[in-house]
């Protein structure tokens, strides 16, 4: 209980104003910081009877010997404080982020008497402007190359600006077009440091005056029958047209900022920053981010705003961030925005139009950065070795389960009920060696596994008997006396059936439960040699066949990861058969209505866009379709309604 908790505070100790609040373990590490508007209302949360608490929460207060706090004067405060916090403490049970590579950036060197451009991973350069991230090296150099015909600035390196500033002579990259800085004794500094603020002021908005200028220029000096100047106006045209293709509009050409599409799961979350100036999207970040305590979707938003933003300068701060939720100090977050940036910011959700089009498109770049990140922990060898061996300890197996078995139950209000079996082998999906069940009657959930196990342990004894005693020639059919090659040496056992393959590791998406049902199962078919547990979804706890608690594996760990992909890849399965079950269902049900056939049924399904939907609609509402008379709607309304 609660009261199990000896650095508990008293009543009344923890005050209502807003603060930060820091739980240490027993060697003084900080464990976790947290911001609240009122410390004691937020506070009183984590003293709640333990039972009620989340397991990952449980889990921090029980490992955590103190609590303290700090009371701020404002909840703007409390932001900043908390941030600075994380940054210095890194608390293992603060969310922690890890960038899926190093982006390299463009950078404009503005604290150097002549600035030059770069590309750099370096994000720390004392007074550097910087633009992207980019994917890849190449895209920043290709994007250079164009720039600096429209905007020739430098590009030498800091020693062959020096050595030619001094001995009067153009630096080597000058000398070959390369450079157009100081250093190549064509321009002043200040001319320079003119043609540097034009290509900041283009690569911050993608500031279309300039191709507007060149335009009138090359108009202006072919009038004059100054060809040379034209072409020379029509190749940096050319190259600024290459540079704003590269990246669609996909906003108003006014519109600076930033997007943030978010995929999460219990333990996971990945964020896709869509960077937008100008209208078109200048560079895409991806972070991964490893979730320890529950955490909402709107908190999320809320770590990754600061975590963005922190260390920002205010040039890196737009006018809107679009965001999938807004966190409950959204108010707060603009005005700290505000004071970072030195103007208004506003945080908003995208919510129709464009914006929302590409919210929708940075969703899903998360989800399948998410699913990425996930397959690839389960496909790499080592962590796949890992995973195992982290499994057979947590599970207290004798060898580690080199073949595992999940299954899931899937129905739909209680019809239509089929069950998955998914095979992994070493770590890996055996797409081959998935089966489906049918149940044709069931009381629930429990009772379906109950049938499904044992239907399938049925075949280990069965089958492998079967391979041991069956004599068969090679390759020969053995039932057909005619055909044995007498020549032909006789084999006594062949390839065991798929099914006959006995699993060291039995896994069902569900909690007690699910796991005391398929226990019963293995216990009536004699085979409790096979380990099991069951992965409940809500918390991601291992259960155990005949424990009370369950088993809960760190969040990093990749035993859980490999459940997780099991437990899902199960789920997949049995949604997909259970579909296709349903449609091919309705598809029977409705081909007995006189009248109906195959091309209406296709329109009403389509028409509808679920099997739900149509079982629910009117007959009315059925008419509007063509060929859907007043009389057939009926039919079908009444043949639905018995079904």
């Amino acid at each position: 209980m609660a009261s199990d908790l000896p650095y508990k505070p008293r009543p009344g100790e923890i005050p209502t104003q807003p603060g930060v609040y820091r739980f240490r373990d027993a060697d003084g590490r900080v464990l976790y910081v947290g911001k609240a508007k009122n410390l004691r209302a937020r506070l009183s949360n984590y003293f709640a009877p333990l039972p009620t608490l989340h397991e990952r929460t449980r889990r921090m207060v029980l490992t955590a010997a103190s609590v303290e706090w700090t009371v701020v004067g404002s909840d703007v405060e409390s932001l900043q404080l908390e941030y600075m916090w994380i940054q210095e403490f890194s608390p293992p049970f603060n969310v922690r982020y890890k960038d899926d590579k190093s982006y390299p950036y463009m950078a404009i060197t503005l604290a150097d008497e002549a600035p030059r451009v770069i590309v750099t991973r370096n994000r720390r350069i004392p007074g550097a402007r910087y633009f992207g991230p980019y994917p890849k090296v190449w895209a920043v150099h290709d994007t250079i190359d164009l720039m600096i015909k429209v905007f020739p600035i430098r590009t030498c390196s800091d020693a062959s600006y020096k050595k030619a500033m001094a001995t009067g002579r153009p630096c080597f990259p000058g000398q070959i077009g390369r450079c157009g800085g100081p250093c190549s004794m064509k321009v002043t500094i200040e001319e320079h440091r003119a043609i540097v603020d034009d290509f900041v002021a283009f690569m911050a908005g993608g500031d279309q005056r300039f191709a507007r200028d060149l335009t009138r220029r090359m108009r202006e000096a072919s009038a004059a029958t100054d060809y040379e100047s034209a072409a020379l106006y029509r190749d940096r045209l050319q190259a600024i047209d290459a540079v704003l293709s590269r990246s669609a509009l996909v906003l108003a050409e006014d519109t600076d900022a930033d997007l943030f599409g978010i995929a999460e799961d219990e333990l996971s979350a990945a964020v896709q920053h869509f960077v937008v100036r100008g209208g078109r999207v200048r560079g895409v970040r991806a972070t991964m981010i490893d979730k320890e305590l529950d955490i909402s979707g709107a908190d999320l938003v809320d770590q990754v705003i600061q975590r963005t933003y922190g260390d920002a300068s205010a040039v890196e701060i737009p006018r809107q961030v679009l965001v999938p939720a807004l966190p409950d100090d959204a108010a707060d977050l603009e005005q700290w925005l505000q004071e970072r940036r030195g103007k208004r910011v506003s945080l908003q959700i995208a919510q129709r139009g464009r914006k929302a089009d590409l919210m929708r498109t940075a969703t899903l770049n998360a989800q399948q950065a998410l699913m990425l990140h996930k397959t690839r922990r389960t496909s790499d060898y080592t962590a796949r070795t890992k995973a195992l061996t982290d499994l057979q300890i947590a599970l207290g197996m004798d060898e580690a389960p080199l073949r595992i078995e999940c299954y899931d139950v899937s129905h739909l209000s209680g019809t239509n009920v089929v069950a998955s079996m998914v095979v992994f082998e070493d770590g890996l999906a055996r797409k081959d060696q998935y089966r489906s069940f049918g149940v044709a009657e069931t009381t629930d959930d429990t009772d379906s596994l109950y049938q499904v196990l044992t239907r399938r342990l049925a075949h280990v004894d069965r089958d492998a008997a079967r391979a041991e005693v069956t004599p068969v020639g090679d390759g020969i059919d053995a039932d057909d006396p005619a055909a044995v090659d007498p020549d032909a040496p006789v084999v006594t056992e062949r390839k065991r059936p798929r099914f006959a393959y006995r699993p060291q590791l039995l896994v069902v998406d569900g909690g007690a439960p699910q796991v005391a049902a398929a226990a019963r199962a293995l216990e009536d078919a004699g085979h409790t040699e096979i380990a099991l547990c069951g992965i409940a979804k809500r918390l991601e706890e291992i259960w155990l066949p005949g424990e009370e608690y369950p088993v809960i594996l760190p969040r990093t760990s990749e035993a859980l990861y490999l459940l997780q992909r099991l437990r899902d890849e199960a789920h997949r399965f049995a949604i997909t058969h259970q579909r296709k079950r349903r449609k091919r269902d309705i598809s029977t049900v409705l081909g007995e209505v006189p009248g109906l056939g195959e091309a209406r049924i296709k329109a009403l399904l389509r028409h509808f866009g679920s099997v739900a939907a149509l079982s629910t609609a009117t007959a009315d509402e059925m008419t509007v379709l063509p060929g859907i008379g007043p009389k057939l709607a009926a039919a079908i309304e009444q043949r639905l309604a018995n079904r």
